[in-house]
């Protein structure tokens, strides 16, 4: 059961999400590069038709013309938009991740905020400040459960997704903190998204930021025209918490130091496009065969030490580790992606192509790579990785990242980012990329917008 907050935690948190907001320069600019990042993954995607079934489905849901989907110029109701936005920007898998909540926060904050932003026609400096609340909103609602949603077999990103949307579109379209905090009421029902295309590779993973988009919308509109949600649906009885998280849950961490230390600094920014929970195992190994001086024909066998709760992810029994079923299970099996980095010295969106999952250089590696579940007191998104190379002739070389790159005290850098943002977005990307950061001053969304659908309409590279 929730630990409760001597204040009810809704209206608080809808105060503050639609008070005065005074962003520090180093959370605005964190911000602005989590929306680069999200921007140049929802391009990929768009350019490589990885959401189609999202963006059909938007499109035939029509509507009014009120807000666009990333890398098109079609107009439809906002909610169906961000059903589509929020697909593409998750998608690959390859969006950022907060360690503290293991929620994708840029996939439940950039969908809302450009298409609330977009229907109500605001300014650049008031999407921004929507997408700060939004990502404070995801990060405090999932570390409230570290790990609790999901290990009752809930996506965390759907379930923190549908509030911090809601946050986002009621600070856009002006409700007042009695109807936000209905708002979040009315979205705490619309929480959800399973875990079970993990053992099946389906594409539901890919949908649940869309739908906690959508939902979140939903909520605002719905809370506006009157309808009403429980104030408690934070702290219960039968809130979300009560009903949807397995362990201890302290919802004080919602309000705790809210305003005055800012999650939105804390997200991690993914080098690769697969489960965060395999990064820090997949960084050793790279530094251990660095270290080793080896190639990788010379490796006999990789034992890693992991973190209890990424091995129930991304270490499950009952799936075939070495020879996943589809691209999104081989997104979640660390050893194949252990053994595709060692193998071809990079990990991108084409390692997951189905033609790939069956290379026998990376499968047989694969079967050699095993385990042990290390306890550890910390989260798994922040634990550290230790894996031992056995190699030809019984060498053993230890490798050990303190955690996992792209986040923490291993942040990506502004050129890692701007070359992950390049590739994500092609030969638009520059152009884009100056659209965005010219946000804070921008009188609205049009050339943002404008520069997403071009980046997306131009040819994929075809490597030779």
């Amino acid at each position: 059961m929730a630990e409760k907050s001597e204040t009810l935690t809704a209206p608080a948190l809808a105060r503050w999400a639609t008070g005065p907001l005074t962003v520090p320069a180093d959370v605005q600019a964190a911000a602005l590069r989590h929306l680069l990042d999200g921007l140049g993954n929802a391009v990929a995607a768009a350019r490589s038709d990885a959401a189609a079934a999202a963006v059909t489905v938007a499109t035939g849901l029509g509507g009014p013309a009120e807000a666009t989907i990333l890398g098109a110029t079609t107009r439809l109701s906002a909610p169906a938009a961000a059903l589509a936005n929020g697909t593409l920007v998750h998608a690959l898998d390859f969006d950022d991740t907060h360690a503290g909540g293991l929620v994708h926060a840029t996939a439940v904050v950039l969908p809302a905020a450009l298409a609330v932003g977009e229907q109500v026609g605001a300014d650049g400096r008031a999407v921004l400040d929507a997408a700060v609340v939004g990502y404070e909103v995801a990060c405090r609602v999932a570390a409230a459960a570290p790990n609790g949603f999901h290990a009752g077999g809930l996506h965390a990103t759907m379930v923190a997704g549908v509030f911090s949307s809601a946050a986002v579109a009621a600070r856009l379209m002006g409700l007042d903190a009695a109807t936000t905090t209905q708002a979040l009421g009315i979205a705490g029902s619309q929480a959800g998204g399973l875990l079970a295309f993990l053992a099946t590779g389906a594409s539901t993973k890919q949908l649940h930021p869309g739908f906690a988009s959508q939902a979140g919308i939903l909520a605002a509109r719905l809370a506006a025209a009157g309808a009403t949600g429980p104030d408690t649906v934070f702290d219960g009885p039968h809130g979300v918490y009560d009903a949807l998280a397995t362990g201890p849950v302290d919802t004080g961490v919602i309000l705790r130091g809210l305003g005055e230390t800012w999650e939105t600094t804390r997200i991690g920014i993914k080098p690769w496009p697969t489960c965060q929970l395999a990064h820090a195992t997949m960084a050793a190994a790279t530094a251990a065969l660095d270290a080793a001086g080896a190639g990788v024909d010379e490796v006999e066998a990789l034992h890693a030490q992991v973190h209890p709760d990424s091995a129930s992810v991304v270490c499950a029994e009952g799936r075939d580790l070495t020879r996943p079923v589809s691209p999104y299970a081989a997104k979640f099996s660390l050893p194949w992606s252990v053994a595709a980095l060692l193998v071809d010295g990079h990990v991108g969106v084409d390692t997951y192509a189905p033609d790939n999952l069956g290379r026998p250089e990376i499968t047989g590696l694969a079967a050699r790579i095993g385990w042990d579940v290390r306890p550890d007191g910390g989260v798994a998104a922040d634990a550290a990785g230790d894996v031992v190379l056995t190699l030809t002739g019984g060498r053993t070389v230890h490798g050990h990242v303190d955690r996992s790159p792209g986040g923490g005290s291993a942040p990506l850098s502004e050129e890692a980012l701007l070359a992950k943002f390049t590739g994500n977005a092609g030969p638009g990307a520059a152009a884009l990329a100056e659209a965005l950061h010219a946000l804070p001053d921008a009188p609205d969304l049009t050339l943002l917008l404008s520069r997403a659908a071009a980046a997306a309409e131009a040819p994929l590279e075809v490597p030779a």
